[in-house]
């Protein structure tokens, strides 16, 4: 069995698209909500989302990458070269058929599926785009991240909504641990601000309907009313210790544990005593081989709908101890739906390496039937040696990974 390390990681948020900036919002509590922009929203009663809004998309694309690839596979090719950066690697040295790629995503390109419906319906069949179905289909930011760097192992994309992300590294730590690849880029990637998933999402009642960005992603606050849809991608550079000190790579964590279960309940509703996500918890904990007091931190998936919190502090309570800090990062980023588990990663991974809990932002009272010791407002300062992080998606996927502060 191998251990398996974070080498580097990448991210593209409404709250920063950098180390440092992802960073400086995440311990100030910034976050990144305003207005819809990019349509005209008035009839679906949204008007708060996490759009990014300054996307350095010339660092690595040239104009025509953008007819050619999707926003969610930007975001997802930006990050992973990002993480690529950070992590050392010289792809012309690696055994580029032990290096893999395993990017999520919950809807792929939605916003193509969206354009190219109504120009087939107004024009006819034959104006649709030949670039329809390469822009549209899920697993392309897995594949344009691979094209993009030539990795020739495992590529594949979980779809498994809002845990996708998720699933998606844990699916990674498994393969390489169990010595099926030396490298792989994994996370989530996501865009899904357009009239199609704004609309589809206010018509299932999930999305804030508040007017104050301030109070519409509100986790864990007893007025809580739906959540927030952001954007963007979070990845991670994972490989076996053994590669990692190999090429005296600079270690920042380390991935120790994964859960995956299904609630078998409901398709959008989550199991309301939380007993799936207890599971999964208890899974990744068990195969990271610690305590269940010996975890400090959960970001937890904290979605601000009033189902999805309740359940899941009942499955935090019942699955970890009130040792446990939670907050959800969603208060600041929002949902980023597949690309949630990525981009809440790399934020638990900053949690291990500065030694602090992100605070989940802007709270005015919490929900008294939310049970588990939610940090409010303020980040805090304490120490921080495991950090769990859950993702719970429609039809009932659960995905949890266990993350350990690296020590030399």
């Amino acid at each position: 069995m191998n251990r398996v390390v974070i080498t580097g990681f990448g991210v593209a948020s409404p709250i920063g698209n950098d180390e440092e900036t992802f960073l400086n919002n995440l311990k100030e509590g910034n976050h990144g909500f305003g207005p819809i922009t990019r349509f005209d929203a008035s009839e679906t009663g949204i008007s708060v989302v996490g759009e990014i809004t300054d996307f350095p998309l010339e660092k690595y694309f040239v104009k025509k990458d953008t007819k050619r690839m999707e926003t969610y596979s930007l975001y997802a090719i930006y990050s992973a070269l990002e993480a690529l950066e950070m992590s050392g690697i010289n792809t012309e040295e690696e055994d580029m058929e032990r290096f893999g790629v395993m990017i999520g995503s919950g809807v792929g390109g939605l916003g193509t599926i969206q354009d190219q419906v109504i120009k087939m319906d107004k024009k006819g069949p034959a104006r649709v785009s030949p670039m329809f179905v390469p822009l549209a289909i899920v697993n392309m930011a897995a594949g344009n991240v691979a094209l993009r760097i030539g990795a020739k192992g495992i590529c594949t994309s979980t779809v498994t909504a809002c845990a996708s992300g998720t699933h998606s590294i844990g699916e990674a730590f498994r393969n390489i641990k169990h010595g099926y690849s030396d490298v792989i880029i994994a996370g989530g990637a996501e865009s899904c601000i357009n009239k199609i998933g704004i609309s589809g999402f206010a018509a299932l009642t999930a999305l804030s309907t508040s007017e104050d960005p301030a109070r519409a992603s509100i986790p864990f606050d007893k007025d809580r009313n739906g959540f927030v849809m952001g954007e963007g991608a979070g990845v991670l550079v994972l490989e076996s210790l053994e590669h990692a000190q190999k090429r005296g790579a600079t270690i920042l964590g380390e991935v120790v544990g994964y859960g995956a279960t299904c609630d078998a309940y409901h398709m959008t509703s989550p199991s309301p005593d939380g007993e799936g996500a207890a599971r999964a918890i208890k899974e990744a904990v068990k195969e990271a081989g610690i305590d269940p007091a010996e975890v400090n931190y959960v970001n937890a998936h904290g979605t601000s709908t009033q189902a999805n919190d309740k359940a899941e502090s009942k499955a935090i309570k019942a699955a970890l101890t009130e040792n446990a800090y939670v907050s959800s990062t969603k208060s600041l980023t929002g949902h980023l739906l597949g690309g949630a588990g990525g981009v809440e990663a790399v934020a638990s991974l900053m949690a291990l390496q500065h030694q602090f809990i992100p605070a989940t932002a802007n709270i005015k009272e919490v929900d008294p039937e939310i049970e588990v010791n939610v940090v409010v407002n303020e980040s805090k300062e304490t120490q921080v040696n495991y950090a769990v992080s859950n993702s719970l998606g429609f039809g009932g996927h659960n995905a949890v990974i266990c993350l350990k502060r690296w020590e030399a």
